[in-house]
């Protein structure tokens, strides 16, 4: 309930739609409720004196009602439309926006099917309750309210069914829109798990063919949609249960009705409309009833949609913007850790431990050692796509966390391991480095990172249409527009994150050239396996199980690492004394 009261703030723009919404309502209920009255008087007192100007009179009140019936329900549906539709979007707007401020680790910690899953299926959720209550929850009310106030005002003597039959409605609309919300939370879990596993299986379908593995994924989506199935079906039993359980209750009222009212038509003391009427209008409470556990069991079902959508809001940002003591200044690209640690997991395996070094401006940097060694980990914490747990990262002097993020990042050209590019044009792709590129700007980017051999062979050249994660490029290919990507935006700082390892030695050559070229006026990290990519850096650090073991250059850590020469003579075959 706290969650549900936590986004009705989403309402207040579209407060006049929502109360329009149920006063369109409340005219199409009140015409509907003079319907069986008026068709009473009909029976009982034109019919029944055979008065055809009264009846033609009540027949044309009844046109009335209907049309003045029809417009208020048509408006309700409107101006309802109109509320939930922007309340909806605009809570899918910010949990999108909430979703782009996440470090890795919150997107870790969430996790990218459940992002999908609040995103779609919960908000809708939410949208389809918030009609529902501004429609149907209306009008199920004052149907069935009204209708007991008329059976009592014009039918007392066949009240007393009522009295048996609402209690045992009402139990049975408690009891199934209680469980209901605990079944439908299930149901929402499950669908996280169908999302979580079609996400995966469409990102490495390559790889699923590949090995030939398309019956075990089968196998394995199969199991995760039978769960989600299964609580389905569970759900949606129960919540069809309930109709033709009411409608066994109101066929017995009905029964009694018409029992009780031939006893009393005989006695002289009911007439033959009054029955009639009193039938219509346990109808018509059997339709408010019926209408109204829909929409609690809607309620119910979006409570737990709503408190997934507020966990994700209120999901504190571990990566946050600290008040910067002093007015942010322009910096150069000197770099220095201090005695840093991380891990991925706060009460995990340290993956970095007390790392310290110093990168003047302009040099370039090597990082190499074996896979799980911390080497991408370490430039991640330049950006601040995670914080360190301990010890202070410095930029140009100033601790990275009193820089604005958003002057932090411009400062940096990330090429991350594996190729992200968008579906649109290369163009476009290019433009996340810097939205006022120039023409110009793209091709010597694309040059600079020996992408304009491939691009000038495609038809439209930039502006040819990339699919979805550029699926129409080969690895080669989407790796050296994504070094375009980090060259088009002149960074102060430089990061390959072993970005060459699907081009060609031709083509790493070129990106080389364009590496020492940049030689003094960018400081450039560059994490590879090959030492051939890193020996000419002005320093190399030699990370082992998450620590920094050595550093030097090429020749020094020749003569003083086991760790580096290891590396060397595996690669080339050659002996070096190591001193």
């Amino acid at each position: 309930m706290k969650a549900i009261t936590k986004l009705l703030h989403y309402m207040k723009p579209y407060k006049v739609f929502a109360i329009l919404g149920p006063l369109f309502m409340c005219m199409e209920v009140v015409m509907d409720l003079f319907q069986p009255t008026i068709m009473q008087k009909m029976i009982d007192t034109g019919i029944a004196q055979q008065d055809n100007d009264y009846v033609l009179k009540m027949g044309l009140l009844m046109l009335v009602c209907a049309v003045l019936g029809l417009i208020g329900g048509a408006g309700s549906s409107v101006y309802a439309a109109k509320a939930a539709v922007p309340f909806a979007a605009d809570i899918r707007r910010d949990i999108f926006q909430k979703i782009m401020q996440f470090s890795n680790r919150n997107s870790d910690t969430v996790g990218t099917g459940k992002c999908i899953t609040i995103v779609t299926s919960d908000i809708e959720t939410i949208k389809q309750a918030v009609i529902m209550t501004l429609r149907v929850f209306v009008r199920g009310p004052l149907l069935f309210i009204g209708s007991v106030v008329i059976v009592w005002l014009s039918a007392r003597e066949l009240f007393p069914i009522l009295l048996v039959s609402i209690p045992i409605l009402m139990i049975l609309i408690t009891f199934f829109s209680v469980k209901s919300g605990k079944l439908f939370l299930h149901v929402q879990k499950a669908m996280d798990g169908v999302n979580t596993k079609l996400q995966e299986m469409l990102a490495g379908i390559r790889v699923i063919k590949a090995f030939e593995r398309q019956d075990y994924e089968k196998g394995q989506f199969r199991t995760v949609n039978e769960v989600l199935m299964q609580r389905n079906m569970t759900a949606e039993q129960l919540v069809l249960t309930l109709m033709p359980m009411m409608m066994f209750i109101v066929n017995l009222g009905i029964i009694a009705g018409l029992w009780l009212g031939v006893i009393k038509v005989n006695e002289g003391t009911l007439q033959v409309g009054v029955i009639l009427a009193f039938i219509n209008y346990l109808n018509i409470m059997m339709n408010g009833l019926m209408s109204s556990s829909q929409v609690l069991m809607q309620i119910a079902r979006s409570f737990s949609s709503a408190g997934r959508i507020v966990q994700v809001i209120e999901t504190e940002v571990d990566i946050v913007e600290h008040n910067a003591s002093k007015p942010y200044q322009s910096v150069r690209g000197e770099v220095e850790f201090r005695h840093v640690n991380f891990s991925y997991s706060k009460n995990g395996e340290s993956v970095l431990t007390d790392i310290s070094f110093t990168v003047k401006a302009g040099q370039t940097i090597g990082i190499i050692g074996s896979t799980g060694s911390g080497k991408s980990t370490l430039v991640k914490l330049i950006p601040r796509l995670y914080d360190p747990d301990c010890g202070e990262i410095f930029i140009g002097g100033q601790n990275i966390k009193q820089i604005p993020l958003e002057k932090l990042r411009s400062m940096i050209g990330f090429v991350p391991q594996k190729a992200e590019l968008f579906s649109g044009t290369i163009a476009a792709n290019l433009r996340y480095g810097d939205e006022a590129a120039t023409d110009a700007d793209l091709e010597w980017a694309a040059k600079s990172a020996a992408a304009a051999e491939f691009i000038e062979r495609f038809a439209n050249k930039y502006e040819h249409q990339l699919m979805q994660s550029a699926t129409n490029l080969s690895g080669g290919q989407k790796q050296r527009l994504s070094m375009a990507r980090a060259f088009i935006r002149k960074p102060k700082i430089l990061i390959f994150d072993d970005s060459t390892s699907a081009i060609d030695a031709l083509s790493e050559s070129k990106v080389q050239q364009t590496l020492k070229s940049a030689n003094g006026k960018q400081t450039i990290f560059i994490i590879s396996a090959k030492i051939s990519s890193i020996i000419t850096a002005n320093q190399i650090l030699v990370m082992e199980d998450g620590r920094m073991v050595a550093r030097g250059t090429h020749q020094e850590l020749l003569a003083t690492s086991k760790v580096y020469h290891d590396i060397y003579a595996s690669q080339t075959g050659r002996e070096v004394q190591v001193g």
